[in-house]
């Protein structure tokens, strides 16, 4: 019995904790955390164009679909274009 009520009170701190973050934040937080790994991941991409040629497209296609998260695969797609356009 003591067992269930200390698993009540837990489920009550995580959705306390879950509630206590806004989608906003989390988004930004996310995005500061994973920067530097979706520019190396898109520096990456971008270093097989010239082996790979005109399979580049698709390749980068299926790169990026196996991603994951696809909030990750988002930044790598947008740093892609960023370092294209840059270069």
């Amino acid at each position: 019995m003591p067992d269930h009520d200390h698993d009540h009170d837990h489920d009550h701190d995580h959705d306390h904790d879950h509630d206590h973050a806004a989608p906003n934040t989390s988004r930004a937080d996310y995005h500061r955390t994973h920067q530097a790994r979706a520019q190396a991941e898109a520096e990456r991409l971008l270093a097989a164009r010239g082996r790979l040629g005109v399979r580049w497209l698709a390749w980068v296609a299926g790169e990026l679909y196996a991603l994951s998260p696809p909030q990750f695969a988002s930044m790598v797609r947008r740093e892609l274009q960023r370092l294209q356009e840059g270069g």
